[in-house]
């Protein structure tokens, strides 16, 4: 099902920007670097700029169509916006902040507004002001504004760029929450991989003004094409396994990949453990898996994932990037080409994938149903 079409052609100056997708439910991210057209595509989908072509179409509602000639104002799209920046009312609390601007029954007291204020965890700063915020109290407070509007798709111009690491880890969750228990389009721009990975269903990645590619985010990063745009010396691959149990006395989890079980950490808080049966995306790092030609049971390494090599891919520097298939998913793994020499890897060939529990993200992403 698509929830989301765009297809436009703006002009900003010397700057031109064609951007052509698709994309489902959940989080559409725009991922590029500085200059390549990001908030420029959402400020268009909003109706803040004028495309020279353009059909936009959300929320079963088409809001701009230059062949029809259709052109929905920006005040009359049902579009929640979170910018970098908060832009939160300093003379208003929390309470007022989050209610200005409100939609229909999205009022303190009412249902919709409780339940926003409990989705963001902020029910305790309703009677505090801005100043008194912290930057990441503050973000989630502007997420709960955009959201209380009854928005049909929710546009996030590098939301956490103003944050620090330990910040945007702490506020990932909730994001996690918006896109597991709403139906709403998000188109989320950003320029750091680490968001695109835990966060989006769909990945379109911008250069120059151009969509280089679209498509599903974990189909996309197990391409072996797109290391310049992705990072060829972070590479990494997203999987999906179930969670079938929980080891209180290692703390560890028990995962089904393809029919393996896969051991990794459990989170530090027991309540956040996910319920048996629940599909989990798993990211992990082609530097940290190494190869091996046959089981072994004298190294502490637990994870050992039959594979077969699909490409070997020699780079210019001392490193080859194996792609394989474990069941039906791909792993990556990055090791140096003379390893590959002394092992004889070619495509085809039966190995194992040796990944250590900690090198599994921690930080999971369950998956919509």
């Amino acid at each position: 099902m698509t929830d989301l079409r765009i297809d436009i052609a703006v002009k900003a100056g010397d700057f031109a920007l064609e951007a052509d997708f698709r994309a489902g439910q959940g989080i559409t991210a725009i991922f590029g670097q500085s200059g390549a057209g990001k908030s420029t595509l959402l400020r268009t989908v909003a109706g803040l700029m004028r495309p020279e072509r353009a059909h936009v179409e959300f929320g079963g509602q088409v809001v701009e169509d230059t062949e029809k000639r259709i052109r929905v104002a920006a005040r009359k799209r049902r579009v929640g916006f979170v910018f970098q920046d908060d832009r939160l009312f300093p003379h208003m609390t929390v309470r007022r902040n989050i209610a200005y601007g409100a939609r229909g029954n999205a009022r303190p007291g009412q249902e919709q507004f409780d339940g926003i204020i409990a989705l963001l965890g902020i029910e305790e700063l309703l009677d505090r002001r801005p100043a008194t915020l912290s930057g990441g109290e503050r973000k989630r407070v502007a997420i709960a504004r955009a959201l209380m509007s009854d928005p049909q798709i929710l546009l996030m111009d590098e939301p956490l760029a103003s944050l620090d690491f330990a910040r945007r880890e702490r506020i990932m969750p909730y994001l996690e929450r918006i896109r597991s228990r709403t139906r709403i389009p998000i188109l989320y721009v950003s320029h750091e991989i680490d968001e695109i990975a835990r966060l989006a269903d769909t990945l379109v990645i911008m250069s120059q003004g151009k969509v280089v590619v679209s498509g599903d985010t974990a189909a996309l990063f197990a391409r072996s094409d797109l290391g310049a745009y992705l990072g060829s010396h972070q590479a990494s691959v997203l999987l999906r396994g179930i969670f079938r149990r929980y080891e209180a006395e290692y703390g560890l989890m028990q995962v089904d990949l393809e029919g393996y079980t896969v051991f990794l950490l459990g989170p530090p808080d027991r309540e956040d453990l996910p319920q048996p049966g629940t599909a989990l995306r798993l990211r992990v790092h082609a530097r940290d898996v190494a190869i091996s030609l046959t089981p072994r049971s004298d190294i502490s390494v637990r994870n050992q994932l039959p594979m077969v090599i699909e490409e070997v891919v020699s780079g210019d520097d001392a490193f080859a990037e194996i792609r394989g298939m474990v069941g039906l998913q791909v792993l990556k793994s990055r090791i140096t080409r003379k390893t590959v020499d002394d092992l004889r890897l070619r495509p085809g060939m039966s190995v194992y994938a040796m990944i250590k529990s900690i090198s599994f993200d921690r930080r999971l992403v369950q998956e919509h149903d």
